[in-house]
């Protein structure tokens, strides 16, 4: 992997790897915990409007076409803490896919017109979460378990917000993240000459960055349960518990706990909830470990009058991961490393994880990861468990 910072405080990471196909993604450091209350939602909403035209591409049609007509891939995300585009196409359109981008980041249009057809889709966005209970379940989770962390918030912001965004809050939030020296460009692929591309395109000027708060989540030092009436016919519920950081050595941990509890058909919390005592259809476990926060989480999908075994369930199987035995330890670990590899043969996600661990930390750690997981023993597991998984919250998305 080769790392290099230019002069307007741009980090550019190359990762070679043999094959077809060319990623290139940009990470911009700005997500909705960056996010004032009269912001909410402008993150993701600068994200959509990226798509709507530029000065040499003035419409979304003529922007997506140009990686499209050559069968690449061109989309994007919004997090908390972070706002990710990238292209994949093959190597031999590596050229197109650095002018595109870079033509998003440079000269996108924010055409008043759009402005307005764009709020329409992102209200309808914010809709769509709270008609669905499966994505709703997890904003209902993260604003009640945390009380001074912005990730309470949701990424998708507030309707009132993004009705009144106006052109000049859009363009003055934009200038004020979108700069070089808050970026990482990764580059995944078999290229020769890639950083020519790269200098001929994102010779940007840098900005000067707005201060970046750190604020301090309290433990949670009780039980909290939360509830909320819909008209669905199933309940969905998650128990969360607030954890650390990705640069925390104990988030290798808890993906290893992770991968006890959570692994497809085969782990204990599937096992137990759904194919031994048939308490719920869907049920899994997620373990976030981010860049300024972290939870783990065991949900479900149930009648409502399962709430309280599940419940029990939960937090009987988390109890019982204090004795785990060295096979089971061995196994979440095999299955973490295979899970881990085969993932990164994809190059997009070489490309993204490249990106989220230079955020984190360095991307070097990208490599180092599954070595870290081979690290982890069995006093590990039961410190962790003794740490992070005292005190709940529960959250119920209770239907008929």
């Amino acid at each position: 992997m080769q790392k290099v910072v230019l002069d307007n405080g741009l980090t550019l990471l190359f990762q070679e790897k043999k094959g077809n196909a060319v990623v290139v993604e940009v990470l911009v450091k700005v997500g909705s915990n960056q996010e004032t209350d009269k912001e909410k939602g402008l993150s993701h909403f600068i994200e959509h409007m990226l798509f709507e035209g530029t000065k040499n591409y003035p419409t979304n049609w003529l922007l997506s076409n140009e990686i499209e007509k050559i069968g690449g891939e061109f989309n994007a995300y919004t997090t908390n803490e972070r706002t990710c585009f990238y292209v994949k196409v093959l190597k031999k359109h590596y050229p197109k896919a650095v002018e595109i981008l870079a033509e998003i980041i440079k000269n996108p249009l924010f055409k008043k017109e759009e402005l307005e057809k764009e709020k329409n889709i992102v209200i309808k966005e914010i809709d769509l979460v709270n008609d669905e209970p499966r994505y709703y379940q997890w904003d209902l989770l993260l604003r009640t378990m945390y009380t001074h962390h912005p990730s309470k918030y949701p990424v998708y912001g507030k309707k009132e917000v993004i009705r009144n965004l106006t052109q000049e809050k859009v363009l003055n939030y934009f200038h004020r993240y979108y700069s070089p020296n808050n970026m990482i460009i990764s580059v995944v692929g078999d290229l020769k000459d890639w950083k020519k591309e790269m200098l001929k395109h994102f010779l940007l000027n840098k900005n000067r960055l707005p201060s970046v708060k750190t604020i301090k989540e309290p433990n949670q030092t009780k039980n909290i349960t939360k509830t909320e009436k819909k008209k669905i016919l199933s309940t969905y519920t998650v128990l969360g518990f607030k954890t650390v950081p990705k640069d925390h050595p104990d988030s290798y941990v808890l993906d290893v706990i992770n991968g006890v509890l959570g692994r497809g058909q085969s782990g204990r919390m599937f096992t137990e909830i759904r194919a031994k005592k048939g308490l719920a259809y869907d049920v899994g476990t997620q373990n976030l470990n981010d860049h300024t926060f972290g939870y783990f989480a065991v949900y479900a999908t149930v009648d409502k009058k399962k709430l309280q075994i599940v419940k029990s369930t939960v937090l009987s199987e988390l109890k019982k991961l204090r004795k785990l035995n060295p096979k089971d330890l061995q196994e979440a670990k095999d299955y973490i490393e295979g899970d881990y590899l085969l993932e990164v043969e994809d190059p997009q996600k070489v490309a993204d994880q490249l990106v989220f661990w230079e955020q984190i930390n360095h991307a070097q750690k990208m490599y180092e990861y599954v070595q870290q997981i081979k690290k982890v023993t069995l006093s590990d597991v039961k410190r962790v468990v003794d740490k992070y998984f005292k005190h709940y919250t529960w959250v119920i998305v209770e239907g008929k």
